[in-house]
């Protein structure tokens, strides 16, 4: 791109000892306010990446990347579905489950989610066995009435682990005494934790034979709940197995129920993204400022060069040469900079909470209560490509300044 005499020149004038020092002070926080652009760009998204891929994990460790439904809400042949649904080989995992939002009462009263499965068949559509904290899984046996709760919800009904829970179905018993509730008393067996308010504090896991019975299904559930190897085809897959079978079928997927949440994130990432793309464009400006002066300080060098043959492209070549000097050395030590805070920031954080003794991310109110990170070096090179990008833009007008001195004029005052 360059001819080696602009080359040679535009790296002595970063090597020379100007004159004026204060130009030498503006290149510097030039190349100072890249780094720091490019550094935290790479932090922040990173951050954000690892925020959304830990809401994917946790969010879908609990909820079905797909589910079929049938539209008349009782699903008599979820045995055929769940057969048919193994036969495909995009699917992982295919369960039975019902759910319903009720009230649990002990100590206290809260509103939760029942979900009745077969543990048997669980592990392969969620992660529940996983994030247990006290029980296990396999306590839920057919006609046992246990019930395995979310620590929040445990929490807000004062019970543990072998307390009894009363639940309340929504259907309703006609007496001589009258019409009272359908109720029915579950013993706690386990509890679990997800990281996920949503499920700590709001769901409650009955075998699916337990759940029939409380809320009379007669052998029917909700639905069948699928997981697949790429999540991203989730509703395209479950879409092909309900049209498989014979009758009709609601589908949903994973992107339905939380949509929003995912949507947002993206939307922040991309906002996060412009807004700190702002701190590597003022510190372009300043190599417009830093050149323009550079420009001033060496006419009678520009005027010299051009006496002896020197063309006014070559000219400019020198200054670009000298201003995209200052954006790679900047962008390297952003990109350097950036990588090991994001791969530490892990580590950081929880220094500086001892540090300054403050929670930053209270799981009271958050979802993820620790800083996550996922470092992308797709990311990392559009960044970097962003700020050189940038920086040789902001090149082009002292460079054509300096490409329009006339020799005569600028040495008539030396």
């Amino acid at each position: 791109m360059f001819q080696p005499l602009s080359l040679f020149v535009g790296l002595r004038y970063m090597r020379a000892k100007r004159r004026n020092h204060f130009i030498s002070f503006i290149s510097l926080t030039s190349m100072i306010g890249i780094a720091l652009g490019v550094a935290t760009l790479i932090t922040v998204l990173s951050v954000m990446n690892g925020f959304e891929k830990e809401l994917q994990e946790r969010i879908l460790g609990f909820v079905s990347h797909a589910t079929i439904e049938d539209w008349g809400g009782e699903f008599e042949n979820w045995e055929q579905v769940v057969e048919t649904s193994r036969q495909n080989p995009e699917v992982i995992g295919a369960a039975p489950y019902i759910e319903q939002e009720t009230l649990l009462k002990a100590r206290g009263v809260n509103g939760a989610l029942v979900r009745g499965i077969i543990p048997e068949l669980e592990p392969a559509v969620s992660d529940l066995h996983q994030h247990m904290v006290s029980g296990e899984l396999s306590q839920l046996q057919p006609n046992s009435f246990n019930v395995l709760l979310g620590e929040g919800l445990a929490l807000r009904l004062g019970v543990g682990v072998g307390d009894s829970v009363t639940i309340f179905a929504p259907q309703v018993r006609t007496t001589p005494a009258g019409i009272i509730p359908q109720v029915k008393r579950f013993t706690v067996t386990g509890i679990f934790a997800a990281g996920v308010n949503e499920y700590d504090t709001a769901l409650a896991v009955v075998h699916v034979s337990d759940a029939q019975r409380l809320f009379r299904l007669n052998g029917t559930v909700t639905g069948v709940r699928l997981k697949l190897q790429d999540l991203f085809r989730a509703r395209l897959v479950a879409s092909k197995l309900a049209n498989e079978l014979p009758g009709v079928y609601n589908v949903r997927d994973w992107t339905q129920q939380h949509s929003n949440l995912f949507r947002a994130v993206r939307m922040e990432k991309l906002v996060m993204f412009v807004i700190l793309s702002m701190i590597i464009a003022v510190a372009a400006f300043n190599i417009i400022s830093t050149l323009i002066m550079v420009v001033t300080d060496k006419q009678a060098d520009i005027a010299i060069l051009r006496t002896m043959g020197a063309s006014p492209k070559t000219i400019m070549r020198i200054f670009i040469v000298q201003g995209s000097l200052i954006g790679v050395v900047g962008t390297m030590l952003g990109v350097i900079g950036g990588v090991v805070l994001a791969t530490n920031v892990e580590t950081i954080v929880p220094a500086l909470e001892r540090l300054l003794n403050t929670d930053f991310l209270s799981a009271e109110v958050y979802y993820i209560s620790e800083l996550p990170s996922d470092l992308q070096w797709q990311d990392v090179v559009k960044f970097s490509g962003v700020s050189l990008l940038l920086s040789l833009l902001a090149t082009l007008y002292p460079a054509a300044r300096a490409a329009k001195v006339q020799p005569a004029e600028a040495l008539s005052y030396e």
